[in-house]
C-alpha cells in the first residue's frame, strides 16, 4: 500500500473513531438530560401533591446529581420539607437550597378557579376512602349513593333507606380525614320490593361468617382514614364476629367514636373497647 492510501486509510479511521465517540458522547448526554428531567419532574409532583408545599412558588432545577430550588416561602419548616423531598429522590446526591422565607409571604392568587393538580388528586382520593367506608358499614352498603368531593368538599346523592341511613353516611363522610364539608343530598325512599329468590339469596349470605381478618382489615383501615381516631394507638383483635379494641385514645368521645366505627362495620356482632383507656 502506498504512502497515499495509508494516509486515506489513516484518516478515515480517525473520522470514524472521532464520530463513534462523538455519538457516544451525544447519547450520554441525551440520557443524562432524560434523568435530570425525570428527577425534576419528581421533585415538583411530589411538591405539588404535599399540601404544605403546593401553594408556594418553587423551582426546580437539576444538575449532575445537585437539586438548585428556588423561590420563596413563608416558613423555614417549609424550606427544609423541600430539602428533604429532594434528597429522598434518587440519584440526587446535594441540594442547593436557595428558597428565601418570608413570614409575610402570601403565595401568588389563581388566575382561575380550576383546582391544581394536587387538589385534584386530594379529591379522588376522599372520594374513594368515603366510598369504601359507605362499602365496608352494615348499615350504607346497599345503599345506592354517588359521592363527589371538590376542594374538600363532599356532595352524596342517591337514595338512603331510612333517615338514620342518611344521617350516617354524612357522619362517615364528614369524619374522613381532609373533609371540610358534606352537602348531603341523599333522598329517602323505601327500598324496592325483593322477589322471593333475592329472599332467598339473601338469607343465604347473612348466614355466611364474614372472615374475622377482613373484619379486622377494615375496622383498622376505618380508623386510618378517620379524622378524629389515632389508628396508630388502637390495636384490633376479631374472634367469630366479636371484635375487641385496646390501647390509647385520647378522650371519652374518641373511644365512643372508635366503638360506633367498629360497630358499623359489616360482620361484626359485638365490640368490646374496655380495654380502651384514656
Amino acid at each position: 500500500m502506498n504512502t497515499r492510501s495509508r494516509k486515506l486509510v489513516l484518516a478515515s479511521a480517525i473520522t470514524l473513531a472521532l464520530a463513534s465517540i462523538s455519538g457516544a458522547v451525544v447519547a450520554e448526554s441525551l440520557s443524562l438530560d432524560v434523568v435530570e428531567a425525570r428527577q425534576e419532574s419528581q421533585i415538583s409532583t411530589t411538591y405539588m401533591l404535599s399540601p404544605y408545599l403546593r401553594a408556594d412558588d418553587i423551582d426546580v432545577s437539576v444538575d449532575a446529581g445537585t437539586a438548585t430550588l428556588s423561590g420563596t416561602v413563608e416558613e423555614d419548616v417549609n424550606k427544609e420539607l423541600a430539602q428533604q423531598i429532594a434528597l429522598g429522590v434518587s440519584g440526587i446526591k446535594t441540594v442547593d437550597n436557595q428558597i428565601l422565607v418570608k413570614a409575610d409571604y402570601v403565595p401568588s392568587a389563581r388566575e382561575s378557579q380550576e383546582r391544581s393538580f394536587g387538589e385534584v388528586v386530594d379529591d379522588a382520593t376522599i372520594t374513594a376512602t368515603v366510598k369504601s367506608k359507605l362499602l365496608w358499614s352494615k348499615n350504607t352498603d346497599g345503599l345506592d349513593i354517588h359521592v363527589d368531593t371538590r376542594m374538600g368538599k363532599v356532595t352524596l346523592q342517591g337514595t338512603a333507606e331510612n333517615g338514620a341511613a342518611k344521617e350516617l353516611a354524612a357522619r362517615m363522610a364528614m369524619n374522613t380525614r381532609g373533609v371540610a364539608s358534606v352537602d348531603n343530598q341523599l333522598v329517602v325512599a323505601a327500598p324496592k320490593p325483593k322477589s322471593a329468590v333475592a329472599d332467598v339469596d339473601s338469607e343465604h349470605d347473612t348466614s355466611q361468617e364474614i372472615a374475622d381478618t377482613w373484619i379486622t382489615t377494615k375496622v383498622k383501615s376505618t380508623y386510618m382514614y378517620s379524622s378524629n381516631v389515632e389508628n396508630d394507638d388502637i390495636s384490633v383483635s376479631t374472634n367469630d364476629g366479636n371484635v375487641t379494641l385496646s390501647g390509647k385514645v385520647s378522650s371519652g368521645a374518641e373511644r365512643e367514636l372508635a366503638t360506633e366505627l367498629a360497630q358499623n362495620v359489616r360482620g361484626v356482632k359485638s365490640v368490646n373497647a374496655k380495654a380502651l383507656t384514656f
